[in-house]
């Protein structure tokens, strides 16, 4: 038996219509993944497998100064030790040699005074490396060889002394502890400003003394496929920053929002805020300049991920006048505040510009509501207080007489009604 065919024409039923239904776009969960760059700079590599050792050292003294601090000083111990043994066992020879330490030529000439042990020849290695002189032990002028080991002996002492003390004030002086002071804020924003749609951060230092010559680079991280299928896993793409167009500089003197205007050359130009949500991207964000005490190039680093990035707010401004001096209150650094953003792409905005003029309208209607509540609620609350004071004062108020006049029959008569 054959089905019976329905009324309704197939594309007019629900299956028809749904499939014509215009359907979202589908996105997928962000997987989270390691960053590039960690919120204090810190760069998030591993390096493996490295064959060539030797290469690191060809350059000893990058070498000391790269290593944390604990081996450094393990280095540095050995070393000294290590010297004052090795011309330990060289003054010991020069003694045992010329017949110092033999008791029946105690009286004769000696190349070391007092030189009868290895720990007695340990002990002047120590005095004349790093200069003590006790006076108990002394070279004489009867004996070349050691003469020789003791200009040996100051020539090396003088060699790793200013090894080590380089070294050492390297690593305090190190670059990035000024980095140290120079902060970011926690998180980037994405708002309209000057009719167009803007990636903006907030940078700071919180020393007194400048970064000379300042610059902020951002960059864009990513992992792409070219069309010839070769997969990029750290492709980097600089982004132009309203700073670097003006000028090559910056004064730091007090906080400065960084703004990259999302145009056609932006790599976020075709991300909505929906698809930054679910993109892997990360920006990151370099600060380099010259140190205007040491004079030394220093340079912080961070970098801000999908979830980082606050679509349609905007921060609070932090400098404010008091009493003819600017102030700066770090404690609203980060903060931020909701403004009137469309959620569409910069390009899609490029394309209808209307979308924008709708949300400023918008946003308009809003402020000019809620001003209006605000003004309410104050005439409210200003006429509630009103009232309350002619409550109070309605006990001592007296009704006072109405009189009311109704004409007679003749009209020339008047009675009185109160």
């Amino acid at each position: 038996m054959l089905a019976r065919k329905s009324i309704i024409p197939e594309e007019f039923g629900l299956p028809g219509l749904a499939s014509r239904l215009p359907r979202k776009p589908v996105f997928r969960d962000r997987v989270n993944k390691a960053r590039f760059i960690a919120k204090n700079g810190s760069c998030n590599l591993a390096h493996k497998n490295i064959r060539e050792q030797g290469r690191f050292l060809q350059d000893v003294f990058t070498t000391l100064v790269d290593l944390k601090w604990r081996f450094t000083l393990v280095i540095f111990t050995t070393t000294f030790v290590s010297s004052w043994l090795l011309f330990a066992m060289s003054w010991w020879l020069v003694a045992f040699a010329h017949g110092d330490m033999d008791p029946a030529r105690k009286n004769e000439t000696h190349c070391v005074t007092d030189v009868e042990s290895f720990i007695s020849a340990f002990l002047f290695s120590i005095e004349v490396q790093v200069t003590i002189g006790f006076g108990g032990r002394m070279i004489t002028e009867h004996c070349l060889a050691a003469i020789t080991v003791l200009i040996l002996q100051n020539i090396v002492g003088l060699i790793i002394n200013a090894v080590m003390l380089g070294c050492i004030f390297m690593k305090t002086a190190q670059s990035n502890r000024r980095a140290e002071t120079l902060i970011f804020s926690r998180h980037a924003v994405i708002a309209v400003r000057n009719n167009r749609l803007c990636f903006m951060i907030r940078i700071g230092d919180l020393r007194k003394s400048m970064i000379i010559g300042a610059t902020v680079r951002l960059q864009v991280v990513r992992k792409t496929t070219t069309p010839e299928g070769e997969i990029i896993p750290i492709h980097q793409i600089d982004v132009q920053t309203e700073s670097a167009i003006a000028s090559n500089s910056l004064f730091l003197l007090a906080p400065l929002i960084i703004c990259h205007v999302i145009d056609k050359n932006s790599p976020l130009y075709d991300l909505s805020a929906m698809e930054l949500q679910c993109s892997d991207l990360e920006v990151i964000v370099i600060l380099e300049g010259v140190v205007e005490t040491t004079g030394i190039t220093t340079q912080a680093r961070t970098s801000y991920v999908s979830e980082e990035i606050q679509w349609g707010h905007r921060f609070v401004p932090i400098v404010t006048e008091e009493e003819g001096v600017y102030s700066v209150d770090y404690s609203k650094f980060g903060n931020t505040v909701k403004v009137s953003t469309p959620s569409c792409s910069a390009r899609e905005l490029d394309e209808k510009p209307y979308i924008l003029i709708q949300t400023l309208q918008k946003s308009e209607l809003s402020h000019q509501n809620s001003l209006r509540k605000r003004n309410s609620m104050r005439r409210n609350n200003s006429m509630r207080k009103g009232g309350g004071s002619l409550r109070r004062n309605n006990s001592g108020l007296v009704p006072s007489k109405v009189q009311f006049f109704t004409p007679t029959e003749g009209g020339q008569s008047l009675n009185a009604v109160t």
